[in-house]
């Protein structure tokens, strides 16, 4: 039910659309779009506004030595709300906070999907621009890695700031928990062990005597990022679809069923193997987009009726 503000071009944009977005005292605050505007010290101590590019006497920011992000204690200049017109300033811890994601931020977008064809230069700014502004919304998180890589195929799908923004928030309403800061991952692993006990009793065996890698901690990642690094590019977009669509049409952990079904799906070969915990890094690693999702997808519907008929039967 919240204003969504877009990411506005233009260097250190990023943070204006964000802060734009921010509750101030249960107001919404939208500032003017355009570029960021500085709040600095002018003569007899009064306070005078400027673009980012331009400082009182004719200065420019880099000769003041003022970076589009650096903090006050590193430049000497007091940094003002990019909503300043609105004459709300944020205090500088916050601001320090905010800098300190920016720079986690700034090196996961340059290696996030490099390879992909859609991430040219401007579009890794599109993506730094979204992930600025949902982390300035969500300072009290922060920025995680694996965040861009949750947000990237949004960005490819919808080839818009906004509405990247506004879907990326909703996702992350689910996805957050399965970060170190939330507690699901424990009950994802806690759930497949019961799963996998239930359903393939010679597998749990096999799990358990080798070195009980029933934690399941090397599914990990597929659970982080709903499958995105397991799968080729152009099949993620098909798992996340069936995923949110699972949650009105047949379970809402689904998840949980796709992720039983990787295992499943290879369980003659570690049974044969008899494979450990190391095999079985090893071989999932080494399988990262070469599995068949629909095959992966079919499995993992039938793993969902096999417990549902095992509910009624009860």
């Amino acid at each position: 039910g919240s204003e969504v503000v877009p990411a506005a071009e233009g260097p250190g944009a990023a943070a204006a659309a964000a802060a734009a977005a921010a509750d101030t005292d249960g107001q919404q605050v939208v500032p003017p779009a355009g570029p960021v505007r500085i709040g600095v010290e002018g003569p007899q101590g009064a306070r005078v506004e400027v673009t980012e590019g331009e400082l009182p006497g004719g200065e420019s920011g880099a000769e003041r030595g003022l970076g589009p992000h650096q903090t006050a204690a590193e430049t000497g200049v007091a940094l003002a709300s990019p909503a300043s017109s609105t004459g709300i300033t944020y205090n500088q811890e916050l601001l320090d906070m905010y800098t300190v994601n920016l720079h986690r931020i700034d090196k996961d977008v340059q290696r996030c999907d490099r390879n992909y064809c859609y991430f040219t230069p401007s579009n890794l700014e599109k993506l730094r621009n979204v992930m600025c502004s949902y982390i300035w919304q969500h300072l009290e998180i922060g920025y995680v890695q694996g965040m861009c890589d949750l947000l990237a195929p949004l960005l490819v799908v919808l080839d818009n700031e906004w509405m990247a923004f506004s879907c990326f928030t909703q996702l992350m309403k689910r996805m957050n928990q399965n970060f170190p800061h939330g507690g699901a991952m424990d009950t994802h692993f806690a759930n497949m062990r019961s799963l996998i006990q239930i359903l393939d009793s010679e597998l749990f065996e096999l799990m358990h005597q080798n070195g009980d890698y029933t934690h399941f901690y090397f599914s990990y990642r597929w659970f982080l990022l709903d499958f995105k690094r397991e799968l080729v590019y152009g099949d993620v977009f098909s798992v996340w679809e069936t995923i949110w669509a699972a949650g009105y049409a047949s379970s809402p952990h689904f998840v949980l069923f796709i992720a039983l079904s990787m295992v499943e799906l290879y369980r003659d070969i570690i049974l044969e193997n008899n494979m450990d915990f190391t095999d079985i890094i090893k071989f999932f690693n080494e399988m990262a987009e070469h599995h068949d999702t629909k095959q992966v997808l079919k499995l993992a519907r039938d793993l969902v009726y096999k417990v549902q008929k095992l509910i009624e039967n009860k």
